[in-house]
């Protein structure tokens, strides 16, 4: 955004009442991170929202790291840096993502001749995602974690490292999308794990927009459900990236 502080202001005015009615609810409200030109202003506006005195009991809030992103690792840092400073007697959520704005990003970047900011390996982007699963297990005490992925190796990975680091089953979260990922989340729910079917309400031009995304990034050529839905063995589909 070229004014970022009046897009901040204006935003804050509006997500207030949200925190306020989530906190009277006792609900839980997450706020979505979407293309990197919007991504530093949505992030200062959570945080700095959520250290105001009248947030720091509640409600329980939750922001998204997204994989793809070659930086994410210094964001995982700066969020946790924050967890540690902050104060706040619930910790927030971070719900791992792979990201869904791959090729606007790689457009977008390609056409001003800047650096490609996200992973243009997928390969890649799966060994980000497992180190940073990894690195939020390893901050428990900060921040919970909520793995969102369709990914067998990835929801595999995430359910062994936090066993491994001592954790028990109800401290991960795992989600799954409604409607893409459900044979996988009532699998994972069978076995005791905790699931969580993501499933957005909005209006219809809105709607249609995610829904394209969606399709376009779970049918291409290397997107782990069209492996899937081809027959792919299961060495295959768990193998490290």
């Amino acid at each position: 955004p070229d004014a970022p502080e009046v897009g901040e202001e204006d935003a804050a005015r509006r997500l207030r009442p949200l925190l306020r009615r989530a906190r009277e609810a006792n609900a839980h409200l997450h706020v979505d991170m979407e293309s990197l030109d919007t991504l530093d202003a949505t992030s200062d506006l959570v945080f700095d929202l959520l250290a105001e005195p009248e947030f720091r009991t509640g409600p329980s809030t939750g922001v998204v790291l997204q994989a793809y992103l070659r930086e994410s690792p210094e964001r995982l840092e700066r969020i946790l840096e924050w967890a540690a400073a902050g104060g706040r007697e619930s910790p927030i959520t971070v719900r791992l993502v792979k990201g869904a704005y791959w090729d606007h990003e790689v457009v977008e970047a390609r056409a001003h001749g800047w650096p490609t900011p996200v992973f243009e390996d997928r390969a890649e982007c799966d060994r980000n995602f497992e180190a940073l699963t990894d690195r939020l297990l390893e901050a428990r005490g900060l921040v919970r974690t909520a793995v969102a992925s369709h990914n067998m190796r990835s929801v595999a990975h995430a359910i062994v490292a936090n066993r491994a680091q001592g954790g028990g089953d109800g401290d991960l979260e795992l989600q799954v999308l409604r409607g893409l990922g459900d044979d996988l989340g009532h699998a994972l729910a069978a076995l005791g794990l905790r699931v969580r079917a993501y499933c957005p309400v909005g209006d219809l031009v809105s709607g249609m927009a995610y829904l394209v995304r969606r399709l376009l990034e779970n049918t291409a050529n290397d997107s782990f459900l069209a492996d899937r839905a081809s027959g792919a063995a299961l060495e295959k589909l768990l193998a490290a990236p």
